[in-house]
């Protein structure tokens, strides 16, 4: 047996427990690798990413980006590593996550006005993805759209929250994607590449 692997049980520590957002910040920020999210308290480790995961993740930002832009409107979209707080003991590191109002702050952690959330499904996250996380996600008060690009099935499930709360749910494999507020129109194709 490598020398390295009889000690990698002395270098793995059990994730915290029982963290308020702010305890958690602190605990990640010291983290020498290894992303993770805050559920109900508990650091949740994420799994290593596909390629696949990753293109789509960059198709999904560049698409919102350029539609942003040509739109002009006051919104950044921020691209994996950008917490969500969806509640006291809760932040989620979307895929990608468009802000909308004043520009954020460099050394923030969070978006504070998260407006639209792009979830790309894996085999180890898609029931959460599609459940809790949305669920979450679209009691957020300034959210808008939640996009979940299922690259198996090569749809985007769009979650759209209309002024009244309710939910409009669509399933999209080719077309345009209208995403009013902020105002732009992105290809479908764009997310699926």
């Amino acid at each position: 047996m490598p020398e390295y692997s009889k000690h990698m049980s002395e270098l793995l520590e059990p994730l915290p427990t029982g963290l308020s957002r702010e305890e958690y910040y602190a605990w990640a920020l010291a983290q020498p690798r290894g992303r993770a999210e805050l559920v109900d308290g508990e650091v949740v480790a994420m799994a290593p990413e596909r390629v696949a995961h990753t293109r789509a993740k960059q198709r999904a930002w560049l698409a919102l980006h350029q539609a942003l832009t040509a739109a002009n409107a006051p919104c950044e979209a921020l691209m994996d590593g950008v917490a969500v707080e969806a509640g006291e003991a809760t932040a989620y590191e979307p895929d990608v996550v468009v802000n909308c109002g004043e520009p954020v702050d460099g050394e923030a952690l969070a978006a504070p006005c998260p407006v639209i959330i792009v979830e790309v499904t894996s085999p180890s996250n898609s029931r959460v993805d599609l459940t809790t996380k949305a669920a979450d996600y679209l009691r957020l008060p300034s959210l808008r759209h939640y996009l979940i690009v299922h690259l198996g099935k090569r749809v985007v499930l769009h979650h759209r929250k209309l002024e009244d709360g309710r939910i409009e749910t669509a399933i999209l494999g080719a077309g345009a994607l209208a995403l009013d507020p902020p105002g732009i129109t992105l290809s479908v194709e764009a997310l699926l590449g």
